[in-house]
């Protein structure tokens, strides 16, 4: 079973089919091909959230907030301002032309989950990096984002940030909801 059914068993998607993704363009647009694990979850479920938590970005999302091109001018100025300021930088940032891209945010907390993209690695291969989003604290996971998000639901996952998900909420079902029906709009 691959992570992708491991996490649609969990958490079921939307019955709607989202909007389909231009690949190609997306990718122009940000210049860099993207995991294949992430396509897949953005054709699976669409922007949305899953257990009201952790938002999911897609390439031209009608909401700049889960829009994954928004979110990537938006988080590289932030981030470039921050460093510039004299924040550090973590340390698997610190390598030649290395960079952070976001494809998931965290509610309320101003965190992101963001691929570590590194030259000459293939994106299947990139990793994920958390940061707290208020504050200069990084979390690196040597996994997929597929991987690390039913990690996160499951309580598995060996992070300090997303522990409450199974103490405080203890969902007894995985639910993820369409941006539509969260922020109560609907695609024409």
């Amino acid at each position: 079973m691959t992570e992708l059914e491991a996490l649609v068993r969990l958490c079921p998607p939307p019955a709607e089919t989202p909007p389909v993704v231009d690949w190609a363009s997306a990718e122009r647009a940000l210049g860099v091909t993207l995991p294949q694990d992430y396509k897949r979850l953005v054709e699976t479920y669409g922007d949305g959230v899953f257990d009201e938590t952790v938002w999911l970005l897609v390439p031209d999302s009608a909401y700049d907030d889960c829009d994954l091109h928004a979110q990537t001018a938006e988080r590289d100025e932030i981030l470039a301002d921050l460093w510039g300021m004299g924040e550090e930088r973590p340390a698997a940032l610190l390598e030649p032309g290395v960079r952070v891209l976001p494809w998931a945010f965290e509610e309320g907390t101003g965190a992101f989950l963001y691929w570590l993209v590194r030259p000459g690695r293939h994106p299947d291969e990139w990793t994920v990096l958390y940061n707290e989003g208020r504050g200069p604290l990084w979390e690196h996971h040597d996994t997929g984002c597929v991987a690390f998000l039913r990690a996160v639901l499951t309580g598995t996952a060996r992070t300090a940030y997303f522990g409450y998900l199974h103490e405080v909420l203890k969902p007894k079902e995985h639910r993820f909801e369409t941006a539509d029906e969260t922020l109560g709009a609907s695609r024409s």
